[in-house]
């Protein structure tokens, strides 16, 4: 189980949310978006977790997270956003669950049924997301023509993601489709949500 993620610093993390919310106010929805999605990979059982950090594995929110829970610290390497993806497939070289930060909905559920998909025959399986990306991918090895030479951030990600599967004749599996946390009316949609909510 693999989560990529951004520290969250101001400046850096969550920049097109900056107008709206400012850099301190984008880093600090980062930093809970980081949570979200950690606890969601440990909840979900299916394997050892790692947390892929950009740029580095320095920040505290990082260093909190192998403290408190049973996970390990990776760092992304350079690259775009499928470089860095395919570098987590590579490091296992077995069956892998992907996700990010972006989509707090993201359920346990979900990540199980994703490998789940690949136990039963999937090579690939993939959370769409409404936005014309997806939130989650999972392989039973690394794939990099799913990776190298994609538009990132536009949406046509998940459709060209899954004519390269099916033209390489991969069986993918389709999992539900799912929403990201991008834009202002994201930000609307997540706190009507209650997603973010934390008991501690």
């Amino acid at each position: 189980m693999a989560v990529l993620a951004k520290a969250p610093v101001a400046g850096y993390a969550k920049t097109r949310l900056i107008p709206h919310l400012g850099a301190e106010g984008a880093a600090a929805l980062q930093e809970r978006l980081i949570a979200r999605a950690v606890d969601t990979a440990l909840a979900a059982g299916i394997g050892p977790v790692t947390l892929w950090c950009a740029p580095d594995a320095d920040h505290p929110c990082f260093q909190e997270a192998a403290r408190r829970e049973s996970i390990a610290l990776a760092v992304q390497p350079e690259g775009d956003l499928g470089a860095r993806m395919l570098a987590a497939f590579q490091a296992v070289g077995r069956p892998l669950v992907l996700i990010g930060t972006d989509c707090p909905v993201l359920t346990p559920a979900d990540l199980r049924n994703a490998a789940a998909a690949l136990q039963n025959g999937a090579d690939v399986a993939m959370a769409p997301t409404e936005d014309g990306g997806y939130g989650l991918i999972a392989a039973c090895r690394a794939f990099p023509h799913l990776f190298v030479d994609m538009p990132w951030s536009t949406d046509g990600v998940a459709a060209l993601t899954a004519d390269r599967a099916h033209e390489s004749g991969l069986h993918l599996t389709m999992l539900r489709k799912v929403w990201d946390v991008d834009t202002p009316a994201d930000l609307e949609r997540l706190s009507q949500s209650g997603l973010l909510l934390r008991s501690e």
